[in-house]
């Protein structure tokens, strides 16, 4: 009488537990995929726009100031075409567009398990962000002794007047919505041209770092494993007699 087969066994309770377990975590994780993305994005936008208090302060020191003369009118002038609004709009564009390449990089870096859409959105709001504190901040340094000047200083007295931007501010749509425009724009332009570029030249498919293929097998597990050939006689064992 054959052998009978051996009975399977059955999968064990802590086998079967575990994959249970892991997968109502991933059902219960699935709905706080899209909350993880919302929070990220609005952690990043915050952190930018506190980000943009440097950004404004490093525009103050580079940037000059404009001479200007009081008049019985307020202040004017003190060239006809002077040269320093230009250099300070200027200044702003080129550190407006630096800070954005420098937070696309950041991101594409820090936020590696949100590299995508989410990565994106998170770089160009938050430079968007970041540009008008950045000129709110830098405009008023040294503003409040300007003010104080064109206040109490004679007639034909001469004094400076802070940076400010003339190719760029904010319009209000509907007095509820900043919508920036002009060279408020560049940051953010900036990071979406780097992280898009980063995203085009990555060589994983996913974006995120993938394990390298090289250190997989091509064989699969169920291919059995070949058996090794005898192993030749030696030579100085005795051949076996012939009939």
């Amino acid at each position: 009488m054959g052998e009978q087969p051996a009975a399977s066994e059955p999968p064990s309770v802590g086998a079967s537990s575990g994959a249970y377990q892991s997968s109502l975590e991933l059902s219960f994780d699935e709905p706080r995929r899209p909350l993880r993305a919302v929070v990220t994005v609005l952690g990043t936008v915050l952190a930018l726009a506190v980000l943009g208090v440097p950004f404004g302060l490093l525009w103050a020191a580079l940037a000059p100031d404009t001479p200007v003369v009081k008049t019985v009118e307020g202040a004017i002038y003190a060239d006809p075409q002077p040269e320093q609004p230009i250099a300070a709009d200027g200044w702003f564009s080129l550190l407006g567009l630096g800070f954005g390449l420098l937070v696309a990089l950041a991101l594409w870096f820090v936020l590696r398990r949100r590299r995508g859409p989410v990565g994106l959105l998170a770089a160009v709001l938050g430079a968007l962000v970041a540009a008008p504190v950045a000129w709110q901040v830098g405009r008023r340094v040294g503003l409040a002794t300007f003010d104080r000047l064109l206040a109490t200083a004679p007639a034909g007295q001469a004094f400076t007047k802070p940076a400010d931007l003339r190719a760029g501010g904010v319009d209000w749509v509907l007095g509820v919505l900043p919508v920036p425009h002009g060279n408020l724009l560049l940051p953010a332009f900036g990071a979406a041209i780097l992280y898009t570029l980063l995203a085009g030249w990555s060589r994983w498919p996913g974006l995120r770092p993938e394990p390298d293929p090289a250190g997989f097998s091509w064989v699969s597990a169920g291919t059995p494993t070949p058996t090794a050939a005898p192993a030749p006689p030696a030579p100085d064992e005795a051949e076996p007699p012939r009939g």
